[in-house]
């Protein structure tokens, strides 16, 4: 194994399933023009959502969201990618780990990739009628 070999390996990498892939753009942004907390965090809920839904088998909802660290901002241009990992499954609910990684534009390699935020989602299983069911049954 060469040197370049074993800094790959030991690069962090995404935990999980790729969620949501989507483009940060100028509607998206703050004052300062960087991308907002808040768009990340919609769209971790949707991507929390998703992946809730397809283990619990229907409807979910966000109950909570634990430990979210932003790390760095994320630009106007950059590849936004959300992953996915189911940490925990109760009788009713679901705790989804979320990561948001980035492709940086402009002057890097299109190989680099940035941890920019991550956080645990806890959800909640719903009937048709909006109540808390089991999650499986």
């Amino acid at each position: 194994m060469t040197l370049l070999e074993t800094d790959l390996d030991d690069a962090p990498a995404p935990q999980g399933l790729l969620t949501l892939k989507l483009l940060a753009s100028r509607q998206d942004t703050n004052l300062y023009g960087d991308i907002s907390g808040g768009w990340l965090v919609n769209h971790m809920d949707q991507a929390a959502e998703l992946a809730a839904g397809r283990e619990a088998g229907g409807r979910t909802a966000t109950v909570a969201i634990e430990s979210m660290d932003f790390l760095s901002p994320v630009r106007v241009g950059s590849m936004v990618s959300v992953y996915t990992h189911v940490q925990e499954i109760g009788r009713s609910s679901l705790k989804i780990d979320v990561e948001v990684w980035v492709r940086i534009p402009h002057g890097r390699r299109l190989e680099e990739r940035q941890k920019v935020t991550e956080a645990r989602f806890v959800m909640v299983a719903l009937d048709d009628n909006g109540r808390i069911r089991a999650v499986h049954g």
